[in-house]
């Protein structure tokens, strides 16, 4: 009997020690609905686009979402605007030169003050934002729902677990010299950023 209870406890232990395990959720999405939008409201002139050439991988553990880490990753010439030739120049050497600067990222080291309720999560992120090749340390709030065993419900046929970051901040233009010399009546100094992605940690 209490060879039995121990064997009991050490099963137990290696199960609650498998499903602590943090998942890795590709961003990289099939359907190729995840984008990001961004925003620049100058008293002239407002420019609004999204980009839809979203990557990357975020680790998640349901039990520590605290410890959540990962990097976002956008193509830079995924970037679209209504107008073709103010995205021709949003494109170019003195915007985001995209020739040269092929992505841009977010790099996650960690959530501050991260409060769960039920599937969610809220917090601060803390990471390495780089765009044109300049790398800065920002923090931006986040959302993140754990959505088990809804990934079939996204992707048919497909069993799994999702994990959806929403997100809005704002960084400055001119601290990654993006057209650093343009006047701010015409081109805001500030770019807003929003975002609401999924990604993916199909079951093995």
């Amino acid at each position: 009997m209490k060879q039995t209870l121990v064997t009991l406890i050490i099963a137990g232990g290696i199960t609650l020690s498998v499903s602590a395990a943090p998942q890795t959720f590709d961003f990289k999405d099939a359907k190729g609905v995840n984008n990001i939008i961004f925003k620049l409201d100058a008293p002239l002139e407002a420019i609004n686009g999204s980009a839809n050439g979203v990557s990357g991988t975020v680790e998640f553990d349901a039990e520590k979402p605290a410890a959540t880490k990962g990097k976002i990753v956008v193509a830079a010439k995924s970037l679209t605007v209504g107008n073709s030739m103010m995205q021709e120049h949003m494109h170019g050497e003195k915007w985001l030169d995209v020739a040269k600067n092929a992505e841009i990222s977010f790099a996650v080291s960690e959530l501050k003050d991260a409060k769960t309720s039920g599937d969610v999560t809220k917090a601060t992120a803390v990471g390495t934002f780089m765009l044109k090749g300049v790398s800065k340390t920002i923090t931006a709030p986040v959302t993140i729902t754990h959505l088990k065993g809804k990934l079939s419900q996204r992707i048919p046929k497909m069993e799994g677990d999702l994990l959806v970051i929403r997100s809005t901040f704002t960084i400055k233009r001119s601290d990654y010299g993006v057209n650093p010399g343009a006047p701010t009546d015409k081109v805001s100094e500030e770019i807003e950023l929003s975002l609401s992605i999924a990604g993916a940690a199909p079951k093995k």
